[in-house]
């Protein structure tokens, strides 16, 4: 199935609606715990009801599932627990008829152990040309028991393991996902090939994982912190991949976004020069608290770092890695930091509801595209799983420390009154669903005209119908303190009170829609957005 490709003034990703699907948690079409392909295929009316213009697929190929998918063993293999081949391209072509398009997940950094390249490399021995598309190295020490260096880890633990025949290979994440050699022209003929297998079969997009990892500094230098460069992050030589990549994404009219943590936001815009990625994640404003002031600081330095190469900014509020908005919002410290996370940190939910839905019309009136993560849009909390059925690695891998991220990754309620509510018609889902979650089932949403379901379709098919949104300017309007007030054009306005007390509205002809109800004096409350048409 080849994709017809776009014109070259198809900008759609410029402004839209991409919704994340964690395809294990979505929906469960076979009964057996799990979520899948066919699952996925069998609610695709209820995302075209939502209103989002495209669906991003997180890892649904070969895997042992040792990091959720992200240790892959094949990429042009769909894993049977998801389902085969032609279902993810049934899957593809059938979200197009109703005109939602594809993005897959590809994770270029590192692969599974069961990867076929990584048994031959095991076997084949120190000095192999199989081993040269891995980092495998000699250790240090009289008998080299030490690692080659003492690069710290992407997850807690070490980033080296010995092998029987002495040798050491590089892991920046799990033992079980072996870094690759992307210094070794193999690497990338076959990465361009897994690129081109996918566009073909009908992708729109590609969503790159740990972005700026790929690329190491060929001496495996020891760490030193604060010096330039990173010997792992970030490394000159990453653009040439991505400009390669780049030239293949143009044939298919494909487009990509890139996974990229980096604080220097002139590192980071290199990355979306006009011949490598066309978005990226931003990852400021989804770690930043529900703090007025600095809301603002991080949109203006998003909106600054991608002017210059004429990218659209992204903006995302949660995703399968980062504790739910609703929790989060509801606690004492409303930001996000890996390192931060902790059992038992309290959050009010009630609280964290409000700023979750004022936030929600906050991000959809913003410049640029947005990823909603699957269950935001039904104001799911994080999930406590009880210690015997944790199953992220990041969990293990910090001592116990980290509680790891399986708790927004619980499987979504569909159906108040069916068991599991409604997620699959047999076994239990893979991750336990909390007793309470029947009140945040879709079926009881959809009929509720104040539920967190019914806001986000509102506010999508206003940003869809309404002049104003998307991509394109916007200005900041003059306000009280703890008030965020912006203009974009045809007279949109959109106003979000973050001061504690209620606040006027600005001049306006009409209210669009408002995340809570105003005042009896016609004020805005606190933890309260508003669209308004001047």
């Amino acid at each position: 199935m080849a994709a017809a490709p776009s014109s070259p003034l198809d900008n759609w990703w410029r402004d839209a609606v991409i919704y994340q699907v964690y395809p294990r948690s979505f929906a469960d079409g076979d009964g057996d715990g799990t979520g899948d392909l066919a699952g996925v295929r069998a609610h695709l009316p209820y995302l075209a009801e939502l209103g989002v213009n495209a669906v991003w697929f997180t890892p649904w190929y070969l895997s042992p599932l040792v990091d959720g998918g992200y240790d892959v063993a094949d990429y042009r293999t769909i894993d049977p627990a998801f389902g085969t081949l032609d279902d993810a391209e049934k899957l593809i072509s059938e979200a197009a008829e109703l005109g939602i398009r594809a993005i897959v997940d590809i994770v270029p950094n590192h692969v599974s152990d069961q990867h076929a390249w990584f048994r031959a490399a095991l076997a084949a021995g120190p000095g192999s040309p199989e081993r040269e598309l891995f980092h495998f190295r000699p250790g240090r020490g009289e008998n080299g028991e030490l690692p080659p260096n003492d690069w710290p880890s992407q997850f807690s633990g070490a980033t080296w393991t010995r092998v029987p025949d002495g040798e050491w290979y590089l892991h920046l994440f799990t033992p079980e996902q072996p870094d690759l050699n992307w210094a070794h022209p193999a690497v990338r003929r076959e990465h361009e090939d897994v690129l081109r297998f996918w566009f073909e079969r009908g992708v729109a997009g590609v969503r790159i994982d740990s972005a700026a990892l790929l690329a190491k500094h060929p001496d495996l230098p020891d760490f030193e912190e604060g010096v330039d460069p990173h010997p792992y992050i970030d490394q000159d030589e990453i653009h040439d991949i991505y400009r390669a990549w780049r030239a293949i994404a143009d044939e298919y009219g494909g487009v990509f976004v890139g996974e990229v943590w980096l604080p220097d936001s002139e590192r980071f815009a290199r990355y979306l020069r006009p011949d490598e990625l066309h978005t990226a994640f931003n990852f400021n404003f989804l770690a930043c608290p529900w703090e007025a002031d600095r809301l603002r600081g991080t949109i203006d330095d998003t909106l600054a770092e991608h002017a210059p190469v004429g990218a659209p900014a992204t903006w995302v509020l949660c995703n399968h890695d980062v504790t739910r908005t609703v929790t989060r919002y509801g606690r004492a410290d409303s930001g996000f930091d890996f390192a931060a996370k902790a059992f038992g940190t309290p959050a009010d939910l009630a609280l964290g509801t409000r700023r979750a839905r004022a936030a929600a019309l906050l991000t959809l009136a913003l410049p640029g595209s947005v990823y909603v993560y699957q269950g935001e849009e039904l104001g799911l909390p994080e999930g406590d799983i009880p210690l015997d059925r944790i199953q992220d690695p990041m969990h293990f891998r910090s001592g116990g420390r980290d509680p790891g991220r399986d708790g927004c990754r619980i499987p979504l309620p569909w159906a108040a009154e069916e068991s599991h509510y409604g997620f699959g018609p047999g076994s239990a889902p893979w991750l336990p669903q909390p007793e309470d979650w029947a009140r945040y089932a879709v079926d009881r949403q959809r009929t509720d005209p104040e539920s967190m379901l019914t806001l986000y379709r509102t506010a999508l098919r206003l940003r869809r119908t309404e002049p104003g949104f998307g991509d394109g300017p916007m200005t900041w309007l003059p306000t009280e303190e703890g008030v965020l007030a912006f203009a974009r054009t045809d007279g949109l306005l959109c106003v979000v009170n973050l001061s504690g007390r209620p606040a006027a509205l600005p001049p306006h002809e009409r209210l669009l829609l408002a995340s809570g109800s105003l005042d009896a004096q016609g004020q805005l409350p606190s933890d309260t957005a508003v669209w308004l048409r001047a």
